[in-house]
């Protein structure tokens, strides 16, 4: 038996749903990604059909990739940094088997979902960190030493599967954190180029008569 009062929105009752389709991602009621995963899937295994028709015809792997990037993986991934760090394992092996699939069909490598996944949050990492207006910017402070970015302090696991992530707070921490090492490196080397070239006051003792 619902016991919430039913939610009216301009006199009219708002339906109860337990999945809803927002942006391309589907949105469950008790906040599990197994819908948008399945729908995801189901959609790529459509596609796979004319990959294997593409395999038939002899074309090169090098086609057959890019058919799978285009129309395959592009499905898979699709918003990933929003719901791939909250699914369930299962979830992720089903998507997982379908570039397994395809890599069969295709005879070249593909690149894994998670491996996808964390780009995707590097890059948008990097984005959010440069960005001062991003809701999400605060996230990134710097240590007093300038070189180190500062890591978030909780009392549960739980922000490690949200859309921050492990990836987005401690992977991304790093890639960031190697950059600025690169910079600072950068800069000193330069320091001690122009320190080099400086011209250095001659001694007169050897132009004495």
């Amino acid at each position: 038996m619902d016991i919430h009062p039913p939610i009216h929105i301009n006199g009219a009752v708002v339906e109860r749903v337990s999945s809803f389709k927002f942006l391309g991602i589907h949105l469950s009621q008790d906040l599990t990604w197994t819908t948008n995963c399945s729908s995801l899937v189901k959609k790529a295994h459509q596609r796979l059909f004319f990959l294997r028709t593409l395999k038939k015809h002899h074309l090169s792997s090098d086609i057959l990739v890019n058919f799978y990037r285009c129309t395959i993986e592009s499905i898979l991934t699709s918003c990933i940094t929003v719901w791939y760090g909250n699914c369930s394992a299962s979830d992720r092996k089903a998507l997982q088997k379908v570039v397994k699939t395809a890599q069969r069909i295709a005879g070249a490598p593909l690149p894994a979902i998670e491996e996808i996944y964390r780009r995707r949050c590097h890059r948008r990492a990097k984005k959010v960190s440069k960005d001062s207006c991003h809701p999400a910017h605060g996230l990134f402070t710097l240590m007093p030493s300038g070189r180190r970015y500062r890591s978030l302090r909780t009392k549960t696991t739980r922000v490690k599967r949200e859309l921050t992530g492990e990836v987005f707070i401690h992977d991304t921490c790093l890639v960031l954190k190697q950059q600025l090492s690169i910079m600072y490196e950068q800069r000193h080397e330069q320091v001690e180029l122009l320190s080099f070239l400086k011209p250095k006051h001659q001694s007169t003792s050897y132009f004495q008569l």
